[in-house]
């Protein structure tokens, strides 16, 4: 079974629970799925959950250009009666010129040609102010559409900041783009160019039709027959087109998320030969990519010449009816030419309304899952949260704390610890033993189910995330270093630092002299994803960046993974100069890095199996011996 029949059977499932849930999210890893995997947005072909709901919310997200809304439809009214009115005054010119010919045959006269210029005068004044408000009426509305844009892609950018680890850590990152930059780009066309023409549409529509009723209201009623013939091949295409559009965003945001996972992650594709499979991976997103994208374009592009048909239909009746009424002198012919181009003309907003649904159907997928993703679940501080925190000593107590990623399924059963200030603790125990969550706990990207964890005799959710969170530094595993100069990179710890604050950090972290040997030393370019540098290089500045932080309370998570033991050795002393005065928590899989540690936990299935200082524990032979001794048996 291929992957993307994996999404569809596990998109049908409807899982509750991400996949790092399920597994209770094992310390270290990085389980990243690859693109079209689960959580993927719709389901292939269905068509948006609830496509009043998503039009209501465009509408509602609108509302602060309620009075622009209101301008463009005035002036678009006034473009369409001037245009509207156009056919029928050059139809006077058409019947004076009748008239004088007529006039001249029988001598009874000649034509007026004083009379028939002023009218075509007229009808080009006409013509001249419904094109210019035509001009001002595009010009707000773009106007407003790209103000739009620009609020929601920064609504966007600060919902980002708003969420929820957990969120980010079961949904693709390529989907996320895909929501900011094709979802957005599809709502922002579609809004500029169907609002200006539905209001444009409407109101010609009506116009027309009350200036054919005052030309002949038979020939009207024959005219209008094509309208409820057109809104059934609409409403059909529609009915056709509408899936194909809502996969055809599915399946834009599955390979937007396959092209950042495999250029991020390049290295490891070309090293395990994996190329040809994800390629093939890539075909098949793609594949469905063009068939759903063929058929909504192909559809949509029916609409146009099926309604012309139609219109064209109406055109003829209308004809034959104008024929019939000009030889009984019900009908001028002047009055007959301007009926023929309002029935042509009407044929037009037929279209563009027909055209404008195909749009919509397209907007309302996009705006379903931009919308979506507004709405999310946020990090919501308790009403009342403080937000300073004051001068804090670093004293940390986990009181029988409970957490589970699902609430029938707990990573942490019963933990209790009690931490003085400047301590320096070690958390140890196999993968998946609970070790990094306990720290995702103490920076509250996670609340406990149950317990408490308290800071100097404080709840830390009485305090606001931020709060807590300026008190802490930080250096994991994974590094993150982002496109910039390496010191612009230390500097993220504490940005008003001074050059020789960011010098000193470097040295304190061993990173200095290696940033020297660079070619352009601390303004040495960083790219992307930092592989212009090693591995260890990167963990060095990040821990020059937690150097510069200086806070109290310091969290280092495997921080010397990727480096080797002769500069571990010089970071080991970095880190102990680091942590003097400090509370500081150490999750290690190297034991031999944390033998200085006031009290080591051993964890295991998210309990404290034992806890004691390194002589202690060996002394007891137990959990923490056996891994002790087994970083050092003999291969």
């Amino acid at each position: 079974m291929s992957k993307e029949e994996l999404a569809k059977k596990e998109y049908e499932a409807q899982p509750e629970e991400s996949e790092e849930e399920q597994t209770g999210q094992g310390d270290g890893s990085r389980q990243r799925r690859r693109g079209g995997g689960p959580s993927s947005i719709l389901a292939p072909g269905e068509k948006p959950k609830n496509f009043r709901k998503a039009i209501m919310d465009t509408l509602s997200y609108m509302g602060g250009y309620k009075f622009a809304i209101v301008v463009v439809i005035f002036v678009a009214a006034l473009a369409t009666i001037f245009e509207t009115v156009g056919p029928k005054v050059m139809g006077r010119a058409t019947t004076l010129l009748a008239e004088g010919v007529m006039n001249k045959i029988h001598g009874t006269g000649g034509i007026d040609f004083d009379a028939v210029a002023k009218v075509l005068m007229l009808t080009l004044a006409l013509y001249f102010v419904g094109a210019l408000a035509q001009y001002v009426q595009a010009l707000i509305m773009t106007n407003i559409t790209q103000k739009i844009v620009y609020r929601m892609r920064r609504d966007i950018s600060e919902k980002i900041n708003r969420m929820p680890i957990g969120y980010f850590e079961r949904v693709q990152t390529g989907e996320i783009l895909s929501r900011i930059t094709n979802d957005v780009d599809t709502l922002g066309q579609s809004l500029s160019q169907s609002i200006s023409n539905f209001i444009w549409a409407i109101i010609s529509m009506v116009g027309i039709v009350v200036v054919m009723l005052t030309i002949n209201v038979t020939m009207t009623l024959i005219a209008l027959l094509v309208i409820p013939l057109s809104a059934l091949v609409m409403g059909l295409l529609i009915k056709f087109s509408q899936k194909h559009f809502a996969a055809q965003q599915k399946y834009l945001g599955i390979i937007d998320g396959q092209v950042e996972e495999t250029f991020s992650g390049h290295l490891v594709v070309k090293a395990f030969n994996r190329e040809e499979a994800m390629i093939e991976e890539f075909d098949q997103s793609n594949e469905k990519l063009y068939e759903s994208a063929w058929k909504s374009q192909f559809l949509s592009g029916l609409m146009r010449p099926l309604m012309r048909i139609v219109s064209n239909l109406g055109y003829a009746a209308v004809a034959v009816a104008g024929g019939v009424f000009c030889v009984r002198g019900a009908i001028g012919v002047g009055d007959i030419q301007a009926f023929v181009q309002y029935v042509k003309n009407i044929g037009q907003p037929i279209q563009d309304i027909a055209q404008i649904m195909n749009q919509v159907q397209s907007m309302a997928a996009a705006a379903e899952r931009v919308f979506e993703f507004l709405n999310e679940d946020e990090e919501i501080d308790a009403e009342g949260a403080e937000t300073e925190m004051g001068e804090i000593k670093g004293e940390v107590e986990f009181i029988h704390v409970r957490f589970g990623y699902k609430k029938d399924q707990p990573v942490i059963k019963d933990f209790s610890a009690k931490v003085e200030p400047g301590q320096k603790i070690a958390i140890v125990g196999p993968t998946g033993a609970g070790k990094t969550t306990m720290v995702k706990l103490l920076m509250r990207f996670y609340d406990v189910d149950g317990g408490s964890i308290r800071v100097d005799g404080k709840d830390i959710r009485a305090f606001t995330r931020k709060e807590l969170r300026d008190n802490f530094a930080m250096v994991l595993q994974d590094t993150w270093l982002f496109s910039g100069t390496i010191k612009e990179n230390i500097l993220y710890g504490r940005e008003d630092a001074t050059d020789e604050e960011v010098i000193a950090a470097a040295k304190a972290a061993k990173a200095d002299h290696f940033i020297k040997t660079l070619p352009g030393g601390y303004d040495m370019m960083l790219n992307e994803d930092a592989t212009n540098i090693s591995e260890g290089q990167r963990q060095l500045l990040t821990i020059a960046r937690a150097v510069l932080a200086d806070k109290r309370l310091l969290i280092l998570d495997e921080a010397t993974s990727s480096v080797d033991t002769r500069t571990e050795e010089e970071i080991q002393k970095a880190m102990d100069a680091l942590t003097q005065g400090r509370t500081s928590f150490i999750i290690a899989h190297r034991l031999s890095t944390i033998r200085n540690a006031d009290l080591i936990l051993v964890m295991d299935h998210g309990d404290i199996v034992e806890q004691g200082t390194h002589e202690e524990l060996l002394a007891k032979g137990g959990a923490y011996t056996e891994l002790y001794n087994s970083q050092f048996e003999e291969v």
